[in-house]
């Protein structure tokens, strides 16, 4: 002990600390401590300093005592700092206190780590700390004092690991039972239920699950399936739904404080990144508190077992749109220039030319010549199983893509005999494998409705029966044969219901007049500026899949009602500049036949200069 403790007046520092409101109250916590430790001192010993915090005890030793929740609770209590301000006030020769007093080690920290590094400050700074639940003696066996310390700092330790192990295991199993936890995410809304259990239930205690909210709900699903059918970036959904904001009403924050009254790229991508939207209920999607907010990895995502809301994404919509997430990383949407200075070139199907491997073509220029090439092995580095069935380097000419899509176009969507092309092209579609599916889904419907009927009289059998009697064993066994008949035939249905969602469907007769609508093309398409072509494919959400090895392409393109004035509006422009391209050629023509035509010196003038 320091020779200063044997006189007869010690002063003595207060030190506490209580966690936030959602734990305890503060304001008494804060009394309590201070009493017991006041009433624990010997006779001759004076508190002369208080320094307490309203923080977390688990926090890193860096992080202590930076707080400033301790004004929001009008403690009673003057206050002379944190515990930083204790250990830097420790150490100058000019300190107010000899000792410093706790209520237990476990206010000065949750960890041992953190405790002992407290501890040790103080030591080195000669400055002894006390715990009123400890003997406050200034003589004795050091030892004894310290097992007793080290004991109660471990009890410290354990006490939070247990409480946080059981909080965990309870919010998995509220999770996994459907319930939902936090502020319903956007396009969702809180359902109140009586609590399950009666006591909490009679003390007013409600959960909640997830049910859609309206046009909220319908606003998600439709950000999914622009994403999914059109493939449109982020910033471009945004735009949409700005467009109509009393039809796609913007997102509200939770504090209220950040909320912009407009959709961001951020908004939609994190709804298009949310589980939730599946049906299921997610836990630990983000360390919130041990890694401020990031996203943990999707392996320690807590899972409902079963959907427990109604879905407004499909999971398997969902997981395709994660996986192209993945794959479209750190590209640019648009056609625009490059940001870079030295991009001096645009390609006009950027983003709409895809190798039969699935990944985005890039343009490049050779000899004078636009190409679009897939080449993986470029982007797949030491991962040779990556697309190992693929060509070294696929190249398609961009001269054979605007052939192609320019007949397409112009036969099949803005010709004359559009309708008649597309009569003959439903007369050749056989609706047999759609009512196989039909079949099939009813009869697997058949089968988990007994399949819960069953289970249903097998769960009252074994209610009355001995859980160790054999009988009530065999139900069991039972049970689970039928559980896995019954996931079985939920994979089916499923798988199905993704064929149907991927099958072509018969076009109805307001599809038809959709098609007539728009005007016919009277000039060549691939003799229009680059920049209405551009606009002209993002307009109808044209894709250029390479198939065949090579040798052929599929186009597809889709005309959504919101969207058919734009598109009639870039054909029209189209035609317009095609007159006025062929009446600059006539004016030409015109000028070249009449130069021709005069006398001889203006003829060999005019021939010589080559103005024609």
């Amino acid at each position: 002990m320091p020779l200063t403790l044997l006189r007869n007046e010690i002063r003595v520092a207060w030190l506490g600390r209580t966690s936030t409101d959602d734990h305890q109250d503060p304001r008494q916590s804060a009394m309590r401590q201070l009493g017991n430790s006041r009433a624990a001192l010997p006779e001759s010993w004076v508190i002369v300093a208080h320094f307490y915090d309203v923080e977390s005890g688990r926090l890193e030793l860096d992080e202590r005592g930076q707080g400033t929740d301790y004004a929001k609770y009008d403690l009673p209590i003057p206050r002379d700092g944190g515990v930083a301000d204790l250990l830097a006030e420790s150490s100058h020769p000019g300190r107010r206190f000899d000792v410093v007093i706790c209520e237990s080690v476990a206010r000065v920290a949750r960890r041992t780590f953190e405790g002992l590094s407290i501890e040790r400050e103080l030591e080195n700074a000669g400055v002894p700390l006390f715990a009123s639940n400890e003997p406050i003696t200034l003589s004795g066996s050091r030892a004894q004092r310290i097992l007793q310390r080290r004991i109660n700092q471990s009890v410290a330790e354990y006490e939070v690991l247990n409480i946080l192990e059981q909080s965990w295991g309870g919010m998995c199993t509220h999770v996994r039972e459907g319930w939902n936890i936090g502020k319903p995410p956007y396009g969702y809304k809180a359902k109140t239920y009586r609590h399950p259990n009666p006591s909490k239930a009679e003390r007013g205690q409600t959960k909640t699950r997830l049910e859609p909210d309206g046009a909220h709900a319908e606003t998600v699903t439709q950000i999914a399936l622009w994403r999914y059918h059109e493939g449109i970036g982020y910033g471009a959904i945004a735009d949409r739904l700005n467009a109509d904001p009393l039809k796609y009403p913007p997102p509200v924050a939770a504090d209220g404080k950040r909320t912009r009254g407009a959709w961001g790229k951020m908004s939609v991508y994190e709804i298009l990144r949310n589980p939730k939207y599946t049906g299921y209920q997610v836990f630990n999607r983000r360390a919130s508190r041990s890694r401020n907010g990031k996203v943990n990895d999707p392996a320690l995502w807590v899972w409902s077992p079963e959907p427990a809301h109604e879905p407004l994404i499909p999971k398997w919509m969902y997981d395709e749109l994660s996986a192209n997430r993945r794959k479209r990383r750190g590209s640019r949407e648009g056609n625009a220039l490059n940001v870079h200075p030295e991009t001096l070139r645009t390609y006009l199907y950027r983003a709409l030319l895809f190798c039969q491997c699935g990944r985005r073509m890039n343009g490049t220029v050779r000899h004078d010549a636009t190409y679009y090439t897939c080449w993986p092995k470029n982007n797949n580095r030491g991962r040779p199983d990556k697309y190992s069935g693929h060509r070294k380097a696929e190249y398609i000419r961009q001269d054979d893509v605007m052939s192609a899509v320019s007949q397409f176009l112009a036969e099949r969507i803005f010709g004359p005999e559009r309708r008649a092309m597309l009569a003959a092209d439903l007369s050749t579609v056989d609706e047999w494998e759609a009512r196989q599916r039909d079949a099939e889904r009813d009869r697997l419907r058949r089968v988990l409705a007994d399949v819960a009927r069953r289970q249903n009289t097998i769960m009252r059998q074994a209610q009355d029966g001995d859980p160790d009697d054999p009988f009530t064993r065999a139900l069991r066994a039972t049970y689970n044969d039928l559980e896995a008949e019954r996931q079985a035939a939920l994979s089916a249905v499923a798988t199905l219901d993704a064929a149907d969602d991927t099958a072509p469907t018969r076009p109805d007769a307001a599809d038809v007049d959709l098609l007539d609508a728009l005007p016919y093309l009277t000039g060549n398409l691939s003799d229009a500026p680059e920049p209405l072509l551009r606009k002209l494919f993002e307009a109808v959400s044209l894709t250029v899949r390479i198939t065949d090895d090579g040798d052929h392409v599929t186009i597809n393109v889709r005309l959504p009602a919101d969207t058919m004035p734009e598109i009639i509006s870039i054909a029209e422009t189209i035609n317009s500049t095609a007159v006025a391209r062929k009446t600059a050629d006539h004016s030409v023509s015109s000028a070249c036949a009449d130069a021709v035509n005069a006398p001889s010196r203006d003829r060999s003038c005019t021939t010589h200069s080559g103005r024609c």
